[in-house]
């Protein structure tokens, strides 16, 4: 997932200067475009960050705040359509900034045709941010199609980050800045009796796997925040094999031959008591019914399985949520009533019939002490579980 996006709450805190195009333009959604004909007052319209020509010492650079704060995988620095403006070289350091080391900036506001004050340094220096540990140094960019010119680095950190600073040397335009990277919540400071939404991509959740997202990815019910329009959900393409004529069965639900699947990993080994399933702004195209699975998988089982398309054995998934019809544009709220939702699971398998699209997938619950098997770690072969909690390992 992209950490610093504007869509799951990531922020610009300072730059050094916006002249040509403001640095909020790095974490927009969207792709880059190009408007041949478009200017500003100041000149050229971009979409991207863009500073003037530098005549003065020093080089350019801008605070991120991370909408998700977790471990950084990668980054993708985006200058497509600033072939004649382009910065020739970056570097990017983060730190991990929690609670009063965070002190508040000013606010930016309209930034277009300005520069940072000395107000706005001297706030910025509480940060420290010279001092932040370089995940990237310096580099140079390459330039690619026009449309289309990206500069990807990985990133091989365990730490968890709160903030990024993008230096360009010494100055020029970036169109898009992607952070990639997934949640990590701190269990240790939960209080253990509030439920939390253990399928969260803020807190580590993970889409693993799905059968079709032709217009909206699966990680996108587990975003930050309600959904803002149906461009923010699942949603995949109509099934082929719908039945000419549709019927119901004597429940109310279709008989349709198909269906369409997710698969996430949980940010934390839990016991499910809660399920929401939302449906806002699919009012022509939600799913006619649905069904929830849970399991308990290690981290080579859960490899094995994407190599394998997730043909897992129907015995290893226990059923947190029976066949369920759904209402389009709405928000389903249903509590725990069988034993199987007593078990604490790893993964879990959302089913929609035959097709659609939901905004919201919420899945609150208590984390168990059953280790949690990060990706690149070997499994533990010892599993500890609260008591109370039953676990079929």
């Amino acid at each position: 997932v992209d950490m610093a996006s504007e869509s799951v709450g990531g922020e610009i805190l300072f730059a050094t200067d916006d002249f040509f195009a403001p640095a909020e333009n790095l974490i927009k959604s969207k792709s880059p475009s190009f408007r041949e004909d478009e200017y500003t007052e100041f000149g050229k319209w971009m979409d991207g960050w863009e500073t003037r020509r530098k005549r003065i010492p020093g080089h350019d650079w801008c605070i991120i705040k991370l909408g998700i704060q977790g471990i950084i995988r990668g980054f993708d620095v985006d200058i497509s359509y600033f072939m004649g403006d382009y910065a020739p070289r970056i570097s990017i350091q983060a730190a991990n900034l929690e609670g009063d080391k965070a002190p508040e900036m000013p606010q930016r506001g309209v930034r277009t045709g300005a520069a940072a004050t000395p107000a706005e340094f001297e706030a910025v220096a509480k940060l420290g941010s010279n001092d932040w540990n370089y995940l990237v140094p310096m580099t140079e960019l390459k330039p690619g199609k026009p449309a289309s010119s990206h500069n990807y680095f990985l990133v091989d950190s365990q730490q968890r980050w709160t903030h990024v600073r993008l230096n360009i040397f010494p100055d020029g335009g970036i169109a898009r800045l992607r952070v990639y990277g997934c949640g990590q919540k701190d269990w240790t400071a939960t209080d253990p009796k509030e439920p939390f939404d253990l399928v969260a991509i803020a807190h580590g959740g993970a889409c693993v796997g799905f059968s079709n997202a032709h217009f909206g990815h699966p990680n996108n019910m587990i975003g930050v925040g309600k959904a803002r329009s149906m461009a923010d959900g699942w949603e995949t393409a109509r099934r082929p094999d719908r039945p000419p004529v549709l019927e119901n069965d004597e429940n109310g639900s279709l008989l349709v031959p198909g269906c369409e699947w997710a698969v996430f990993r949980l940010a934390h080994p839990g016991v499910i008591t809660q399920i929401e399933i939302d449906t806002t702004y699919f009012k022509g195209n939600s799913p006619d019914s649905c069904k929830l699975d849970g399991c308990i998988l290690t981290t080579q089982e859960e490899e094995d399985m994407i190599k394998q398309k997730w043909e897992l054995p129907g015995h290893k998934w226990k059923p947190l949520l029976p066949v369920t019809k759904l209402s389009a544009d709405k928000s389903h709220l249903f509590d725990s009533l069988t034993l199987e939702l007593q078990d604490v699971i790893t993964h879990v398998r959302f089913t929609i019939a035959p097709d659609g699209g939901v905004s919201r997938l919420r899945l609150n619950g208590f984390p168990s002490s059953l280790c949690l098997l990060r990706p690149r770690e070997k499994p533990m072969m010892r599993f500890s579980v609260k008591a109370g909690f039953r676990a079929n390992l």
